[in-house]
């Protein structure tokens, strides 16, 4: 079957829509208002960035993941003249939203047809100030982009005091993210988790977004920023974090395994 990939408009707005492809809902734009962000775990990426890397100084972002480019748009709008490097491997894909959710110019977005993996790997040493891993394969994340040897390629396109914000997808108890962090940790001293109360508790499938860095991360920032969020979230460090997500054998390249998929079919999770 051929997958489809499709905009379906958001009711009362006419200059915003979610993309879908295969079914799934992979990112939603609004090109009117970039700063406008409806998928929760997208605002909360925002969020730690807007703390971590305050606008509106011009920064360098490698985005492992591209769909609707919702992300670049947001730190375009927020930062400009920023450059910015998506590595997107569906070429298709980016075609599609090019024509129909066309970037701004001179937006100093370059989308890249190539892997996370092989994207990385053409970049040199201390090229980012932030690398943002949210690729999906349909619902999953690809196996090779949260191993050891993928995080460590992470570090070396970072600068010194740079930030890793990879976002996964699981459920408690956990068993996929526990490896993935296990995973980061190998390569980053420092790594903070957020993800909504519901997920944290085993109660639904969601979003966990892992912040990670070789440099001390502003921890009460964050959660001060999560607690006053449009989308209240909870953020982990310390023995907190390891309590529910501490653990794990880390993933490598031998034994790299994608996410799990949401259950029953959902389109979307937050």
């Amino acid at each position: 079957m051929e997958r489809q990939i499709t905009l379906a408009p958001e009711p009362g707005r006419s200059h915003a829509f979610t993309l879908r492809v295969g079914g799934a809902d992979q990112s939603h734009v609004d090109l009117a208002d970039p700063t406008r962000l409806v998928f929760e775990y997208v605002q909360r990426i925002a969020d730690t960035l807007d703390l971590l890397r305050p606008a509106p100084d011009r920064i360098g972002v490698v985005h492992v993941g591209g769909a609707g480019l919702t992300l670049p748009r947001y730190v375009a709008a927020t930062r400009p003249r920023s450059a910015q490097v998506v590595l997107e491997p569906d070429a298709d894909l980016t075609s599609y939203v090019r024509e129909h959710l066309p970037l701004p110019s001179r937006s100093g977005i370059k989308v890249r047809p190539i892997g996370g993996r092989e994207g990385l790997a053409e970049l040199r040493d201390s090229y980012a100030d932030v690398v943002v891993l949210d690729a999906f394969d349909g619902p999953v994340v690809p196996a090779e982009l949260t191993t050891a040897e993928a995080f460590a390629e992470v570090a070396r396109v970072l600068r010194p005091d740079g930030v890793l914000l990879a976002n996964v997808a699981d459920r408690g108890p956990f068993r996929y993210a526990r490896r993935v962090l296990a995973a980061v940790r190998t390569t980053f001293g420092e790594v903070v988790v957020s993800a909504e109360p519901a997920t944290l508790k085993g109660r639904r499938f969601g979003n966990v977004l892992l912040v990670a860095s070789r440099v001390p991360l502003p921890v009460e920032g964050m959660a001060r920023r999560a607690a006053s969020s449009a989308f209240p979230y909870r953020v982990l460090a310390g023995a907190e974090r390891d309590s529910i997500l501490g653990g794990g054998v880390p993933f490598t390249d031998a034994d790299a395994e994608p996410s799990p998929g949401p259950p029953g079919g959902a389109t979307y999770f937050s």
